[in-house]
């Protein structure tokens, strides 16, 4: 199996948050680009109508030049409604007033040059249309601003300043401009409703997942501490008169602190450790996500191979991978054989990484291998870096 991604995210994200977070950086772009290229449309468009009625320099001038003008302004316009609060009424009218202004006098000055009513309120309707309306109000909005639109256009096809055009092609600027930028700015906060929800139920895994161990650990240490101080309640009161007695049940406590360490020992082995398909898993994601292209063949019954002795060498090779590889490949496997399990790991070797390979990090790896009864090799060609761990399947026992 193999899988690429192509752009590198902050390390402190997992893959799939960052993968959602390079979608919502697109998908903004793409609303901003979407806007501007509808305004920027309809500028050429009226420049062209404007040279059709004036020749003139200076009419092409304001309606061209000024129309680029407008749709930078507009984009003002587009960072606050990232930026918008949704608890408010989110509408910055302070911060709005410098794009007002620009589509104010842009659409009076380019429509009496021109001589449309639509182009004078083309500008200003799109203003209130990329405003951030509360919920309920955006419809009638951008309803309210095609009327207007499709209104004036008609009024100027009455009156003789459709220049020449059908009157239907004034009618469906009207309708596009506010329906095309609305339906963006829909999707740019669908994206934002969607990561929201995905934040909200981590921080709810999260929360339930503390709860389920602060309440493993009450039941746990309550009640072995309830009996401890049962013992040596008793050990106080027989002490005096059996000294004998007394002893055994302070023997009986101290027995029972060794129940409570290791059973809490063994909880917290329970809660740390992972099945080692899924420490597979996140090892060919993890590396997926860095813009390595990952070869992967797991063995299907993976999560029967000792994953006390292989899980942490699995999350310490591929760290090294990460840290000292050339980001181009890697490969991933885990095989049964006669006895054991084979795991190797390989990659595309960068130059200088054959010095820091032999540092701490595959000591530890050596140690615990050697603890279970395994083997190490670590072997390095001429464009490739390979660590290959087996494990006696005996060792499940260690588990």
């Amino acid at each position: 199996m193999s899988s690429r991604v192509e752009t590198v995210a902050p390390a402190d994200l997992s893959p799939g948050a960052r993968q959602l977070s390079r979608g919502i950086t697109a998908t903004w772009w793409y609303t901003v680009t979407a806007v501007l290229f509808i305004e920027l449309m309809l500028v050429g468009a009226w420049t062209g109508i404007a040279v059709a009625v004036d020749l003139r320099g200076g009419s092409i001038l304001v309606v061209g030049l000024g129309g680029v003008l407008w749709c930078a302004s507009t984009l003002m316009l587009l960072v606050d409604y990232r930026h918008r609060v949704d608890a408010g009424p989110g509408v910055a009218w302070g911060r709005s007033a410098v794009p007002f202004v620009v589509a104010l006098g842009y659409g009076v000055t380019a429509g009496l040059l021109v001589g449309s009513w639509q182009l004078v309120a083309m500008p200003v309707v799109q203003f209130f249309v990329l405003q951030s309306w509360p919920r309920g109000v955006r419809v009638r909005v951008v309803i309210a601003a095609t009327f207007v639109l499709v209104a004036l256009a008609v009024v100027d096809s009455v009156t003789g300043l459709s220049f020449g055009l059908p009157w239907w092609v004034p009618v469906i600027y009207g309708v596009m401009l506010p329906g095309m930028s609305v339906s963006s700015l829909w999707w740019w906060d669908v994206l934002v409703t969607l990561d929201r929800a995905r934040a909200s139920e981590a921080k709810l895994a999260a929360t339930q997942e503390r709860l389920r161990v602060a309440t493993d650990v009450h039941d746990l240490q309550g009640h072995h501490l309830q009996v401890i101080a049962l013992q040596l309640e008793l050990a106080e009161r027989l002490l005096p008169t059996d000294a004998g007695a007394g002893m055994a049940q302070l023997r009986a406590a101290r027995i029972s602190v060794d129940e409570a360490r290791q059973g809490t020992r063994d909880l917290a082995t329970r809660f740390r450790s992972v099945p080692l398909g899924d420490e597979l898993a996140n090892a060919r994601d993890l590396l997926t996500a860095a813009g390595l292209d990952v070869e992967a063949a797991i063995d299907a019954h993976a999560d029967s191979a000792p994953a006390s002795a292989l899980g942490p060498v699995i999350r310490e090779t591929t760290t090294n991978v990460l840290r000292h590889g050339g980001g181009r490949r890697a490969r991933l496997l885990l095989t049964r054989t006669t006895g054991a399990w084979r795991y190797e790991i390989a990659n595309d070797a960068a130059p200088d990484a054959e010095a820091e390979r032999a540092g701490s990090g595959l000591d530890g790896v050596r140690r615990r291998i050697e603890e279970a009864h395994g083997s190490l090799e670590v072997r390095r060609d001429a464009d490739e870096f390979v660590v290959i761990v087996t494990v006696p399947s005996e060792s499940e026992e260690a588990r």
